[in-house]
């Protein structure tokens, strides 16, 4: 049972795993396709991005050729202008008759020089513009591929820790597979054991109901021939036969009455000093006896106090003879319980004293509280105590009516219900508790009155002392009370089910007569079965054991013929007792003619000298009757026999005064065989009931192996079908591990692939830019 619960609680622990992971392999699935948006998005970007480069690069190689052409031109035209100014200086005459032609052709060129120049500056500004851009976008992308490397680095992270607890999760279910598959092996040949074993129990119970029936049937049929009348069914009749005398119930008992009169020692010894140590300080406070006259009030106050011995010390005497009274050989029960009225009385007598001394008491704390060194912390701290002390007084009237109440059954039976005597019970552990809370608030008002006294100008050594000594004997008085009360609650139980007890099957309560007759019968059972313990003989050494055991070893007598001859020796043994009893018959009858042939000699003799005479004459007559007696007795004897036994009967000449003998010695011998025989039935039976109660017991036990066979075999199904559960939910959780860790695996493989691609372009855009910086540098 024990494994499978830790199988049980192994199994939720995998499955909030499994759940858990479940949520974190969602929570990662989202995040994946959350990612894989975004790089799908940042690829469409990067792809406008580079349209938009291209583009822009083939405007800057149109823009540098065209450059390069503008270049060439004014090269040539420069040449041209050279050529012509030489030309000029040659022919001045020339010049001045095509100095028109030559100013339109100059105002053409610097019109057209214009033009290249202005359009050169624009392409100046667009090529800045561009490489502004062009700085903006590599910074962008700087700046995304940064982050994008960041995240790729955590979901790496992620990736990593999610195959290391993955890997992790896989080797121990694989270890608790492993370790399942060998608890299933394991209950397995339990299992099989447990087949086993309830095929055995099978056949022993069949046995065991063959062999119940046989023994049922045969006590019924002696049930029904010797006990005509069944008293047990009826409770009225069943209240009449005397009960089992329960032992372990009156040590328990006694044990608890033992454990009760330490706790009453406590409690009277705190009491004594209470009561003592109160007196002291009615001596002392308000006024020194010492010193000044107290009040007549506080006198009598101390007189009743010093009586308190007197009241206080028979409640330990009554308990100490309460527990005296409950011994292992007695019946304690309320009904039984004469001690508990003397209690009851000693407490009842102690009330008497508490209800004398409160009215003084009452007064005298208002004497103090009337006083000029009473102040008010003080005064309210004496109201305090004025009223638990009156709550004292009646906590002690509660307990006293009911423990009298318990004190009525073994006076007046019907003064107390059998109903109510667990209310009785509930009651005293109730007040016993409300006792020992009214204790708590006085030892604490106690304290807080001796602090507040001790502070007093005119406070004296012996004063505190005194309170110290009163609140010392209330702590012991309050952990008494407690103490009594924790005892009473704990064992509520035991006193309320075990409140008495009746015969076998009974709802009536045991009296105390039926108590008295049960204890005679118990001392007879104790003295008959101390009779029945007789010393066992002497048993064989062991050499003459083995030397035996040789012997019988080596002997060729067979089992066969050593039956036999133990069936010759219980023959003769049958026969040997026969003939013990008829002789001891024999034996019984010549010793009462003896007795009878004596008893006329005597009566026949009248004088001293007749009686020498008759002496003479009769010891030939007695020898003659003697031999007469013997030569007659085998001749004709007359032989009774039966089952019982046999009995041999002589003919004589004096049959009358024979007669009422013999039936004596026949009516005295057939009563002892009736004994005999009773006792042998008796003996029967018990045997039979103790074997039916057996049976009983045995028939119980198998009920109760077949049900936790039955259990059993239920969990084992249970566990079988967790166990391929759970190998089905670890075969399917594997699946989708390995899925998952291929998906991502082939996603970082893609991510790894773009973030090349992603360098590799802005390496060359880089390089380009550089080239392109280079050449306007040139420029």
């Amino acid at each position: 049972m024990a494994a499978a619960a830790e199988l049980q609680g192994k199994y939720q622990k995998l499955a909030q795993e499994y759940s858990k992971l479940r949520a974190q392999n969602q929570v990662l699935k989202k995040g994946v396709v959350d990612e894989q948006a975004n790089s799908a998005s940042l690829k469409e970007q990067v792809k406008m991005k580079d349209q938009s480069l291209r583009k822009l690069q083939q405007e800057m190689d149109s823009l540098t050729f065209r450059n390069q052409q503008l270049a060439k031109r004014v090269e040539l035209l420069q040449d041209e202008l050279a050529l012509s100014e030489a030309r000029g200086k040659k022919n001045k005459k020339s010049a001045e008759s095509s100095s028109q032609l030559s100013q339109e052709q100059k105002s053409v060129f610097n019109e057209d020089l214009q033009k290249k120049i202005e359009e050169n500056e624009r392409l100046h500004i667009l090529f800045f513009e561009a490489d502004e851009q062009h700085k903006r976008l590599e910074a962008e992308l700087r700046t995304r591929l940064e982050v994008l490397e960041t995240d790729a680095a955590q979901h790496q992270a992620v990736v990593d820790s999610l195959t290391r607890k993955y890997t992790d999760t896989i080797e121990k279910l694989q270890n608790d597979k492993a370790k399942l598959e060998i608890k299933s092996q394991t209950l397995e040949r339990e299992a099989k054991d447990c087949r086993l074993r309830t095929e055995e129990c099978q056949q022993q119970l069949k046995n065991l109901q063959s062999a119940l029936g046989s023994r049922l049937e045969e006590s019924l049929c002696i049930i029904n021939e010797k006990v005509p009348f069944n008293d047990t069914r009826s409770n009225r009749y069943n209240a009449l036969n005397v009960p089992l005398h329960n032992r372990r119930y009156q040590l328990k008992l006694r044990d608890l009455a033992g454990q009760a009169l330490v706790f009453v020692q406590e409690l009277v010894t705190a009491l004594l000093n209470f009561h003592t140590y109160t007196e002291q300080k009615v001596q002392i406070f308000p006024i020194d006896s010492a010193t000044d006259t107290i009040s007549p009030l506080n006198q009598k106050f101390s007189q009743y106090l010093h009586e308190n011995a007197s009241y206080v010390r028979p409640l330990e005497e009554g308990m100490l003879h309460l527990f005296e009274s409950i011994t292992e050989d007695t019946v304690t029960v309320l009904e039984t319980a004469v001690k508990l009225k003397a209690f009851s009385e000693n407490l009842a007598s102690y009330l008497c004293f508490l209800r004398k001394i409160l009215p003084y008491q009452l007064k005298s704390l208002e004497e103090e509280c009337e006083s000029s060194l009473c102040t008010a912390a003080l005064r309210a701290r004496n109201t305090e105590l004025h009223r638990d002390m009156k709550r004292l007084t009646a906590v002690f009237e509660k307990l006293h009516t009911y423990i009298s109440l318990l004190a009525l059954p073994s006076t007046k039976p019907e003064g107390l219900l059998r109903t109510n005597y667990n209310f009785v019970f509930t009651n005293i552990a109730t007040s016993l508790h409300g006792f020992h809370d009214i204790l708590k608030d006085i030892s604490k008002h106690y304290s807080q009155k001796a602090t507040l006294e001790q502070d007093l100008p005119t406070a004296t050594q012996k004063l505190i002392t005194t309170n110290d000594c009163i609140l010392s004997s209330v702590v012991a008085l309050t952990n008494g009370v407690g103490k009594i009360a924790s005892f009473f609650s704990n064992n509520l139980d035991h006193f309320t089910t075990s409140l008495s007890y009746g015969p076998k099957a009974g709802t009536e309560f045991i009296s105390p007569l039926s108590a008295e007759c049960m204890l005679q019968y118990k001392k007879k059972a104790v003295a008959y079965m101390k009779s029945l313990k007789k010393p066992c003989a002497d048993s064989v050494p062991y050499e003459e054991a083995l030397a035996n055991r040789r012997v019988l070893l080596s002997s060729t007598e067979s089992r066969e013929g050593l039956a036999q001859q133990v069936q010759q020796s219980l023959e003769k043994i049958a026969k040997l007792e026969q003939e013990k009893e008829h002789w001891m018959l024999e034996a019984q009858l010549a010793k009462i003619k003896l007795e009878k042939e004596n008893q006329k000699l005597k009566n026949s003799l009248s004088g001293h000298l007749t009686e020498t005479i008759q002496e003479r004459s009769v010891l030939p007559n007695v020898a003659e009757q003697k031999k007469e007696t013997t030569e007659k007795s085998p001749r004709e004897p007359i032989k009774s026999t039966s089952l019982i036994g046999m009995l041999t009967i002589t003919t004589d000449n004096e049959k009358a005064p024979d007669v009422e003998s013999r039936e004596d010695l026949i009516k005295n011998h057939y009563m002892a065989r009736i004994a005999e025989l009773t006792s042998h039935l008796q003996l029967a039976d018990s045997k039979s009931v103790h074997f039916h109660a057996e049976c009983r017991a045995l028939a119980k036990r198998l009920s109760l192996a077949e049900k936790s066979k039955e259990s059993l075999t239920e969990e084992l199904k249970l566990a079988s079908q967790n166990i391929s559960r759970l190998q089905d939910e670890l075969m399917t959780t594997k699946r989708s591990y390995e899925d998952q860790l291929s998906m991502m695996s082939d996603h970082l493989c893609s991510m790894n692939e773009t973030l090349t691609k992603q360098r590799e372009e802005i390496d060359t855009l880089k390089m380009t830019s550089k080239g392109n910086s280079k050449k306007n540098k040139n420029r």
